[in-house]
């Protein structure tokens, strides 16, 4: 295994617990990612987990409570880091919401972050192909989720990827990222000023252009900050429900953004994934 540094491992629920780094030619650094195997022998499902702003590989693992379950039903969880690291572009640590923790689950085609902000191709291509070859997990049995930018990414990656993964779901993703401030942030630095490069990365704008998801469930808490002016699952409703797509959005009295949300949640999403994962 000398493509991949184990820098923990801890014993969770019967299964493994691992936090890893590996050598990333996708982004020019160091990657990292944690990745959890249940008890058996493999190979499993797998379940792909993609963080929100701030974010690292520890959050999901650390907060979310999902390793109970994912025990339970066999299923395998890897969390990708949310950027490249430590890059030495001018102004990557500078804002909480572009740089680092804030990489978006696409391929940067502007100076200077091209050069490593490449998160689409290192894990839709690379870090799948890494993980499959270095643990028991079957990547022919895959699903995508994510919460808040990470929600983004589920969905983006499902869309623009379809052979890739057979599940899909999300926390209170930003369902129109060329509509609102985070996206529009991050787009015009990553992608540059033409608006129109940028539908190519907007789940609503994807679907309405053809896009197909295998059914997504999605649930937003009704309580939370980013709703109305970040988060707009009310577009992607109608982007779904124009093309006649299989929506499940699920709307929260009283929840926030955080993982409180999350973890009271997560049990139903492991099921949903499992369940179309199986055989």
């Amino acid at each position: 295994m000398d493509a991949v540094k184990i820098s923990q491992e801890h014993l969770s629920f019967g299964g493994r617990l691992l936090f890893c780094a590996h050598d990333s030619e996708s982004c020019a650094g160091t990657m990292r990612f944690s990745l959890f195997l249940p008890p058996g022998r493999g190979d499993f499902p797998i379940l792909i987990w993609l963080s929100g702003l701030t974010c690292t590989e520890e959050n999901f693992m650390a907060k979310a409570g999902a390793q109970r379950m994912a025990a339970k039903l066999g299923l395998a969880l890897l969390a990708p880091d949310t950027s490249p690291r430590d890059t030495g572009i001018p102004g990557e640590d500078e804002d909480w919401d572009l740089g680092s923790g804030a990489g978006f689950y696409l391929d940067a085609s502007e100076t200077p972050w091209r050069s490593h902000y490449r998160m689409e191709s290192w894990i839709t291509s690379e870090l799948r192909d890494l993980v499959s070859s270095e643990f028991p997990v079957d990547l022919s049995r895959a699903g995508v989720s994510g919460h808040s930018m990470g929600g983004h990414g589920a969905l983006t990656l499902a869309l623009r990827h379809p052979a890739l993964f057979q599940s899909v779901s999300a926390f209170a993703p930003i369902c129109a990222p060329t509509r609102c401030p985070w996206g529009e942030k991050a787009f015009s630095a990553y992608l540059g000023h033409d608006r129109e490069t940028w539908r190519a990365h907007d789940a609503c704008e994807l679907i309405r252009n053809g896009g197909t998801l295998p059914g997504v469930l999605v649930d937003q808490g009704l309580n939370d900050s980013f709703l109305e002016e970040q988060l707009r699952p009310d577009l992607l409703q109608t982007a779904c429900a124009d093309r006649g797509l299989d929506l499940v959005l699920r709307r929260h009295d009283g929840y926030d953004h955080s993982y409180y949300f999350v973890s009271s949640f997560i049990d139903d999403h492991l099921e949903w994934h499992a369940n179309r994962l199986a055989g």
